[in-house]
């Protein structure tokens, strides 16, 4: 009959100690794994807000100037020309 090798009960209570440590900070390290995913994300949500914003301000620019060249020659064609 063979025999069983025992093991150290200390080896075995460190590597229960260590699986219960483990264990015990999971849900922590979970919940801030989550909220820096939510952080970064609403960072870039941020940034693409505000590029949104320039880039809508440009149009705007735009869209004004093309409008007052046309008021301009719309002025010009009617014969309004100022200072004759």
């Amino acid at each position: 009959m063979t025999t069983v090798p025992t093991v150290n009960p200390q080896i075995t209570d460190a590597v229960t100690q260590t699986n219960v440590k483990v264990v015990g900070e999971a849900p922590a390290e979970a919940l801030a794994v989550a909220t820096q995913a939510m952080a970064h994300s609403m960072g870039l949500a941020m940034e693409n807000a505000s590029q949104t914003q320039g880039g809508m301000q440009q149009v705007n620019n735009t869209a004004t100037g093309a409008i007052i060249a046309l008021i301009t020659q719309a002025g010009a064609k009617a014969g309004g020309g100022g200072g004759e």
